[in-house]
């Protein structure tokens, strides 16, 4: 019952969910949160409530006792999928499952956990309250459990789109439209550095700057914003040879002269006026590596960004100058790509020969 009240709550407006007017904070600590941050509260909010009302038989106190907020890291710190049918715990969990507010017995992912607690030490702040997470116990507990949980970060695309894969990819480009538009999206994906997808979908025809390709066979692309820019930022990104040819090839093909670079192309093969969205980005590498012959999930678009570097590597291309078109920050997370070069691939072994 104290579920479906937090729910029902919850329901006339996520200030309130989170300690809002009704609740006596500050009204302006929750106004200047954005609207989908305090939609984030609410699930918290709900999911919190639930917990405590199965796992105590009672609601949320504020502040909060140390022992409860050491029993929800200790809760959700271990896998419950072999824990004893009456282990506490578990009843709790499969309570929570019931009501929909948990996935499944499985430890929850480490940043699930950390969000929740994030959000609840962030009502304690609203209400200018002691956070019981700040307690010396609390904090071991949850060090320990992180520790735990840590595990190496899967990558992004299970493989690299090195040159080789990026050609065989190509060669399933022919003459049509579609074809015509999807080579430009994979060349200047790849070439310009290992764009991501957001960035492909987002370009303009504004973005590209065309006066010295045909003196010089080079296309500007100005990126208006990305992960590793800061904003206000435009980066220039240089195009050339193939890369640049299929670019301008499709913006010729297409007829277009402003609006959204890449487009959908209708069954008839005639581009359309909408942008084409990340997802569909997705779905075209997806598609052209499974005609090329590689198997389903082989390759994520993201392994057009780590077959780049990966290329460069392969290539003996100094990491800066990888990493002036691929636009890393980091050097360590640039050095990644190059560490997993085999090393008999490596240039360097090559010296006498």
């Amino acid at each position: 019952m104290r579920h479906e009240a937090a729910v029902h709550a919850s329901s006339r407006d996520p200030a309130d969910a989170v300690g809002g007017r009704s609740r006596g904070v500050d009204g302006s600590l929750c106004a200047g949160h954005a609207r989908n941050t305090l939609r984030a509260y609410e699930r918290d909010l709900i999911y919190i409530t639930a917990w405590k009302a199965a796992r105590f038989g009672a609601a949320l106190e504020w502040p909060e006792r140390e022992d409860v907020a050491l029993a929800f890291i200790l809760d959700h710190a271990r896998d419950l999928r072999d824990a004893p049918e009456d282990d506490r715990p578990r009843l709790v969990a499969e309570e929570l499952i019931a009501r929909g507010l948990r996935r499944g017995l499985e430890c929850p992912a480490p940043s699930t956990l950390d969000r929740r607690i994030a959000s609840w030490r962030a009502f304690h702040r609203m209400r200018n309250l002691p956070n019981p997470f700040e307690a010396p116990l609390v904090r071991q507990a949850r060090a320990k459990a992180r520790r735990a949980a840590a595990r190496a970060p899967a990558p992004k695309s299970k493989n690299p789109i090195t040159r080789e894969v990026l050609m065989r990819m190509l060669d399933t480009c022919r003459g049509s439209v579609r074809d015509c538009r999807d080579r430009a999206i994979l060349l200047l994906g790849w070439a310009s550095g290992g764009r991501r997808r957001s960035e492909i979908a987002g370009l303009m025809r504004e973005d590209v700057d065309l006066r010295e390709f045909e003196p010089k066979g080079v296309a500007w692309i100005s990126l208006v914003e990305t992960k590793t820019t800061q904003k206000g930022e435009t980066p220039r990104l240089v195009l050339k040879g193939r890369a640049a040819r299929a670019l301008v090839h499709w913006i010729e093909v297409a007829g277009i002269e402003e609006g959204p670079l890449f487009r959908p192309v209708s069954r008839a093969d005639r581009p359309l006026k909408r942008r084409l969205t990340p997802e569909a980005i997705h779905q075209i590498v997806r598609r052209r590596l499974e005609l090329a012959g590689y198997p389903r999930g082989f390759a994520s678009p993201h392994g057009l960004r780590s077959g780049f570097l990966t290329q460069a590597a392969l290539d003996g291309a100094p990491i800066q100058a990888a990493m002036r078109l691929s636009l890393h920050r980091s050097m360590a997370q640039a050095q990644r790509y190059y560490d997993d070069v085999e090393l008999t691939d490596n240039p360097a072994t090559d010296l006498l020969d």
